[in-house]
């Protein structure tokens, strides 16, 4: 990111004056370009113009862990989200759901921010202080057939009531969800009766979903637990079944292991599942581990400027993004691998998040944080506790649903098309180093 806070929010208003600050804390060549703003009131269009920028932008700072960590920033774009909807701060119902649908209605402030309104759900279900670090807000959009797709996790600094309701349609939804990655943490929360279910609750909607991938034989095994209302041991065998605890994002398009071959990625377990089918063959799956990837960046594409003539299949001003990350085949071997897709942000933050957890784990430090609270020190408690709601036992596996075979033992044997050194207009501040890299040889392959 080598972009400044054009001058004309340097000085002038709440967040300009924020920005002047960030300018002297962080240098002019480390911050994105901030949406301008306007000296007269917007109008519709460009409120909603200036919503999009906005999006786009809090998506790009949040792979930079400084300004992420930083309190000015995050105040600076929390006001710069109320300015732009214009939204006065006042008491508002929002409603959250679980995954597996329940709704939990909770009383906010239009300028709460995340971690504000996540106290206010765990409050709501009764989950405690130490478990709350567990779970994450997620911004979802409910699809015709009721499946959610993910559009981001939300993120410190941004205000949920503001971030949904400015999408100005009923299919965005925020949605609460685990926010780990290994499930050897799922014993902290199963010791809690709310931590449980609530686990419970996602891991049966995943099953229902196709997100994890089960035999009949075992699904058989998962309902005589349900029946015998053993929720512990139904997580147990769920814990060793392939994708579980796994995020799955829309299908796409990836250069692995042949040119734009349709694909569907899930993310989890320390690493990224591509699942495909080559022409004749059955579903496969290739598998990528995060301590393979050396780096990895997000590009997209200059939209079309006004009056040129658009590619076929692409509208006017569309932005096309790419997860590149550069991955060891073999103990010599470094290869490109290009997914495109709408999600790649996403992606590429869960990536992060993976890594993340990795080195807390090798520092022997702990996932639990230690949320900032409100002035005096406590959180909210609300009057009337909600319970989560057991989900319905699971229905009969879909019996259109493929098995699928590994791609290659050996994923050196596979050919890839590697895209080359990073393009000459990506600069290194735009590629994501990797901590948790690990070389390898042919052996471990």
């Amino acid at each position: 990111m080598h972009f400044s806070i054009p001058e004309t929010e340097s000085r002038s208003g709440d967040s300009g004056g924020s920005a002047y600050v960030l300018r002297k804390e962080y240098g002019a060549n480390v911050l994105p370009a901030f949406p301008p703003k306007k000296l007269f009131s917007l109008t519709p269009a460009e409120v909603e113009q200036r919503r999009e920028q906005l999006e786009k932008y809090m998506q790009a700072v949040r792979q930079d862990p400084l300004l992420g960590s930083s309190e000015t920033f995050n105040s600076f774009l929390r006001r710069a989200q109320q300015e732009t909807q214009q939204v006065p701060t006042e008491e508002v119902s929002l409603e959250v759901l679980l995954s597996n649908g329940q709704k939990v209605l909770v009383n906010v402030l239009t300028s709460d921010q995340t971690e504000d309104v996540l106290e206010a759900v765990a409050a709501k279900l009764d989950l405690p202080d130490d478990l709350i670090g567990y779970f994450s807000l997620f911004l979802v959009r409910e699809k015709e057939d009721g499946a959610f797709s993910f559009v981001r996790k939300l993120q410190e600094f941004e205000l949920p009531y503001v971030s949904v309701t400015s999408l100005r349609s009923k299919e965005y939804k925020i949605v609460l969800r685990k926010s780990y990655w290994d499930s050897a943490y799922d014993d902290d929360v199963m010791e809690n009766r709310v931590g449980l279910n609530l686990l419970y609750a996602q891991t049966v909607s995943d099953i229902e979903r196709g997100w994890i991938l089960v035999t009949k034989e075992q699904h058989r095994q998962l309902k005589s637990l349900q029946e015998k209302v053993s929720k512990k041991e139904f997580l147990r065998l769920a814990q060793t079944l392939r994708h579980y605890g796994y995020l799955r994002f829309d299908a796409c398009v990836a250069d692995f292991p042949e040119k734009d071959c349709p694909v569907v990625v899930s993310a989890g377990n320390s690493e990224l599942s591509l699942q495909l089918r080559l022409p004749g063959q059955q579903l496969r799956e290739g598998s990528f581990r995060v301590t393979r990837m050396r780096c990895w960046r997000v590009t997209s594409s200059v939209p079309l400027p006004s009056g040129s003539t658009s590619s076929p299949g692409r509208g006017r001003g569309e932005v096309r993004l790419e997860l590149a990350f550069e991955y060891l085949m073999s103990k010599d071997r470094l290869q490109w691998v290009t997914i495109t897709s709408p999600q790649a942000i996403m992606m590429s933050i869960c990536l992060q998040s993976m890594v993340d957890e990795l080195m807390v784990k090798k520092s022997g430090g702990s996932i639990r944080k230690m949320l900032r609270r409100r002035v005096g020190g406590t959180l909210r408690r609300s009057d009337s506790q909600q319970a989560v709601k057991s989900p319905p036992l699971l229905e009969s596996p879909d019996a259109t649903r493929e098995s699928m075979v590994k791609l290659s033992s050996k994923l050196s044997a596979v050919s890839l098309r590697g895209i080359g050194s990073p393009s000459t207009d990506a600069s290194a501040s735009d590629v994501h180093g990797n901590f948790a890299f690990e070389g390898i040889g042919d052996e471990d392959l």
